[in-house]
């Protein structure tokens, strides 16, 4: 059984220096060696950084999804690697496996596309919203899902190569969605493993200034890009209900309602539709594209 050479692609600003040296050093005590790293700086120029690791600084702010297809585009081009392993810098490795693992993943079932690792804070929680299924009562439970957290995940080169990289023009918010809704609409499967553990800080996502706009606008955009036009208002409809009932704040209201307005009335192309029988196989695996 041939294994899978591995990349890891991380995205900083530059902010938390020391956040970033530990989980580069958690990645080079990995058991198994990666091919190579890729460390993207989202405008900054990463001169600071003691690392071996091949420096990508960018010259302005791509967001999350743009930094992360800057470095992807290394790991293309260089055709050293088959699985790559994108990580948050204020993640951590905490076991010493983690690449082994993932690569015996890969390399038994060539139908996965996704791995989601588990996020745990310091003390070994994970919060509810960092379990990528709507039963999140047990973070410990292995399985097939249907999305995956972006601050630690595996990616299949071939899946990528297939269903395209990252939606850059989403810069902050739902990216990952769009990326598990293409892969599971060109078949490919997304496993969620809580074996795999990145310990990272408890926050909260509104933390943000642009995390009310940028959730509308990019929850709108999902839907108008990836769903069948009769799920549109009832997964659109759900969503402005929850957030009606979250949203404590007439700022964060306001905010919303702004980016929901953008989101309808800014070009979000390209749009191409899920199947309706993925839609019957993300409902088969406990969420429908309508929650």
């Amino acid at each position: 059984m041939a294994l899978p050479r591995i990349g890891v692609v991380i995205v900083t600003m530059g902010t938390r220096p020391r956040e970033l040296k530990a989980l580069l050093d958690s990645v080079e005590k990995q058991d198994v060696t990666a091919a190579r790293v890729v460390l993207v700086g989202n405008a900054t120029p990463l001169t600071d950084v003691p690392s071996e690791a091949t420096k990508i600084p960018l010259e302005e702010n791509l967001g999350c999804p743009g930094g992360r297809n800057a470095g992807l585009k290394v790991l293309r081009e260089s055709g050293e690697v088959d699985v790559v392993i994108e990580l948050d810098d204020d993640g951590l490795l905490i076991a010493d496996d983690v690449f082994h693992r993932v690569q015996q993943l890969f390399a038994t079932d060539p139908g996965l596309g996704i791995v989601g690792f588990r996020v745990a804070d310091e003390h070994g929680h994970t919060e509810r919203r960092w379990v990528p299924r709507l039963r999140a009562d047990d973070p410990m439970h292995r399985g097939p899902v249907t999305a995956f957290l972006g601050g630690g995940h595996a990616f299949s080169m071939p899946m990528l190569k297939e269903i395209g990289d990252w939606p850059a023009q989403f810069f902050f918010g739902h990216e990952e969605t769009d990326l598990a809704w293409r892969a599971l609409d060109a078949g490919w499967k997304i496993l969620y493993e809580p074996e795999l553990v990145l310990q990272h800080p408890r926050t909260s996502p509104a933390r943000h200034a642009v995390y009310y706009r940028y959730t509308a606008r990019n929850r709108v955009w999902l839907a108008r890009r990836r769903l069948p036009f009769p799920l549109i208002p009832a997964y659109l409809g759900t969503w402005a209900l929850l957030n009606l009932v979250r949203i404590r704040s007439a700022s964060g209201l306001k905010a919303w309602a702004a980016g929901f307005v953008e989101g309808m009335r800014v070009d979000c192309a390209p749009r191409r539709p899920m199947k309706w029988r993925t839609v019957w196989r993300m409902t088969r695996l406990g969420r429908p594209p309508i929650i």
